[in-house]
């Protein structure tokens, strides 16, 4: 019963999209945080409808789409300096479904946000603009053709001279394809909730032009809200300019010396120890152990399942696939028990079902304009998955595959289980994609 049920949902999630898009990973420093999708990821709830865009510019789900302004459970922790990689999918629960319409043109940010705490309000004044691009003239594409590009992958750097803190990290794109006077563009958005450690503390000290409160950005009779790609003026060739939408970009000055020698940690909203597994913002915990006792072992089941219930009623849009994995785990205990073998939880494998990243994760498109210091942070740059339990237990993060790696993602079925790689992510450094972001200022400034 239990297995036809989670069959019933994973199943349900193959209608999600209809070449809509939606933000569902996070990766920090070229690794993908938990153990699966969607960890530290706020998306939309409504899993029939999770891909849908944001029209209303008056809406607060322009802060951090539908469902954005409730916290999830989990804030991944980032040293200063980090690079995020945000991905972006047509399926959300899979991995090489690709990104979005080739249709759906127009422009791309990245947004940020300090808050007080991880349950502070996402809605309202202290967004700045990290990095943004529209129309490129020279290369003649839009930024959402080169996030085709790389696969959905977006990546930006955390400028070193941010201090210390919870930070909302909004990735913004937007597709201007039917734009009319009457109609406004489509926002596809979602928010990353990320802590970064560093010895940088003190105000932001945005300047008054470049801070923005979100909703209230934009307005519908802004020349970026109201371009039509497809009239004359602007589609003639050369192609008349994109005035971007929002503020300039905004990053503190460089961190010449650090502020301290002392770096803030994360102390609150991060992944316990104690978790076995991952998907998500959901965590698997060890069952009750039991020695000689029927009861306690048929209790163990029932606790066992009962994790699993709460998987699948938390998953995200990105799936459940590691909820089908606690499925299994809980089939073993209960083979345990009907096998009247009452010294346990028995020892069991638990082997994430992660999908690797749809490509090569491309370099930060902010990194010629974000200066870095790598001295005001102590923090290393790799992020691993600590677990513990009472009893032998093996869990297999799958790494996520190096830009030299030739891993063919068409091979891999959606919700079964894959071999465990040993593989481990190469260190080679990426070539930086050309984005046209400094060539577009360059042809402005001669305008």
């Amino acid at each position: 019963m239990k297995s036809i049920s989670i069959l019933g949902l994973a199943t349900s999630l193959f209608t999600v999209a209809k070449a809509h898009s939606l933000f569902t990973t996070l990766y920090i420093n070229d690794m993908k945080q938990g153990q699966g999708d969607g960890t530290c990821v706020r998306q939309n709830t409504d899993l029939s409808h999770a891909t849908s865009p944001v029209r209303d510019l008056s809406s607060d789900d322009m802060a951090c789409g539908v469902s954005g302004t409730v916290p999830v459970n989990y804030t991944c922790p980032a040293p200063a300096g980090a690079k995020l990689t945000f991905e972006y999918r047509l399926y959300p629960n899979r991995a090489s479904g690709g990104f979005i319409d080739e249709s759906h043109k127009g422009p791309v940010a990245v947004y940020a946000k300090r808050l007080s705490s991880p349950s502070a309000d996402a809605t309202g004044p202290g967004w700045f603009k990290l990095w943004g691009e529209g129309y490129d003239m020279e290369a003649d594409k839009w930024a959402t053709e080169k996030i085709i590009d790389t696969n959905g992958l977006l990546s930006i750097q955390i400028p070193t001279a941010l201090p210390a803190g919870n930070y909302l990290f909004r990735p913004e794109v937007v597709a201007m394809h039917n734009v009319t006077p009457e109609v406004e563009p489509q926002f596809y958005i979602g928010c990353a909730q990320v802590f970064i450690e560093s010895s940088v503390s003190g105000d932001l000290g945005i300047p008054s032009e470049k801070s923005v409160s979100i909703p209230g950005y934009l307005q519908k009779d802004d020349p970026s809200v109201t371009y039509n790609i497809y009239k004359d003026e602007e589609y003639a060739d050369p192609k008349k300019p994109y005035p971007m939408m929002g503020p300039e970009p905004f990053a503190p000055a460089t961190v010449l010396k650090a502020a301290s020698g002392k770096v803030t940690h994360q102390t609150e909203g991060g992944i316990s120890d104690s978790c076995l597994l991952v998907n998500g913002n959901w965590c698997g915990v060890e069952v009750p152990s039991y020695t000689n006792n029927l009861t306690g072992c048929w209790n163990a089941v029932k606790d066992c399942w009962s994790q699993a219930d709460a998987c699948w009623a938390q998953q995200l849009a990105s799936g459940g696939r590691n909820c089908k994995v606690w499925g299994e785990k809980c089939k073993d205990i209960d083979a345990h028990c009907t096998a009247k073998d009452f010294t346990g939880p028995p020892a069991y494998e638990l082997k994430s079902n992660d999908f690797p990243a749809p490509g090569p994760i491309p370099a930060a498109v902010n990194a010629d304009d974000v200066s870095q210091d790598n001295t005001s942070s102590e923090v290393p740059r790799t992020t691993r998955v600590v677990v513990t339990s009472s009893v032998p237990v093996t869990v297999t993060v799958i790494p996520t595959p190096s830009s030299s790696s030739s891993t063919s993602l068409e091979s891999i079925p959606d919700f079964t289980l894959r071999p465990t790689s040993t593989a481990q992510p190469s260190q080679t450094s990426k070539p930086k994609p050309h984005c046209g972001g400094r060539r577009r200022r360059q042809a402005r400034q001669r305008q």
